[in-house]
């Protein structure tokens, strides 16, 4: 297969398709985070796919952004730059939580359970140093970034406008899981896994490129021979 921009873009829709039927196949049956849960082979299953969630995440968004780098114009550069910043540091967390606290989950059982204390959105009886902010920082850059990010793609009118609309309110809505503790946070996810299936459907269906310039600017350019005449 040929490297074109065309299958790049295809590519990159799957990968948020395939990121968001993850993102909801990681939820489903998902266990109450704790230390023994941590030492499982369940654990080392779940936290491996989040990583390649993540990962497949952040490319799908990347190859919306370039496919409409025009139209969505600078807050859809903002909304791309916060919201795989948010990708890049949850997959960083993704990774220290399979990679790190099964190796502590024995010498310092507390400090992990303070860790999965602040993951799900609880706090830390004791000092976790860094990953404390590391943890706010991620929420953060996820909340805004997928609302701007969702605003300015609906904006762009090129992409399913209501996997936007969905992105957009499906990552704001998980600030609500404080609020109501008697729903399954789990199923704040579901959202946004369906905008990515939506958006990055519709980014395998319709990959044409958009260059840097017009059409009509390249006909129109004294260097072309056919818009010279």
């Amino acid at each position: 297969m040929s490297i074109t921009t065309t299958n790049l873009t295809r590519a990159a829709g799957l990968s948020a398709v395939a990121a968001g039927l993850l993102f909801i196949g990681v939820q489903i049956n998902h266990p109450q985070l704790d230390v023994a849960f941590v030492t499982t082979t369940e654990w080392t299953v779940r936290q491996s796919v989040k990583v390649l969630m993540s990962g497949l995440s952040l490319i799908g968004i990347t190859g919306m952004y370039l496919r409409q780098v025009r139209r969505t114009g600078v807050l859809g550069l903002i909304g791309y730059a916060v919201f795989g910043a948010g990708y890049l540091i949850m997959m960083s967390i993704e990774v220290i939580a399979l990679v790190v606290l099964p190796a502590i989950a024995q010498s310092s059982p507390g400090y992990v359970s303070d860790v999965l204390a602040v993951a799900t959105g609880g706090h830390a009886a004791g000092d976790i140093g860094l990953m404390q902010g590391l943890s706010l920082v991620s929420g953060l850059t996820y909340l805004a970034g997928g609302l701007i990010f969702g605003i300015a793609l609906f904006r762009a009118n090129i992409l399913a406008r209501w996997a936007a609309v969905v992105l957009a309110g499906g990552t704001v809505a998980t600030m609500a899981i404080p609020l109501l503790p008697q729903i399954n946070e789990r199923l704040f996810a579901l959202p946004t896994g369906v905008a990515l299936i939506g958006l990055g459907y519709s980014l395998w269906r319709d990959p044409r490129a958009v260059t840097g310039r017009s059409l009509t600017d390249v006909v129109g350019s004294p260097l072309d021979p056919a818009g010279a005449k």
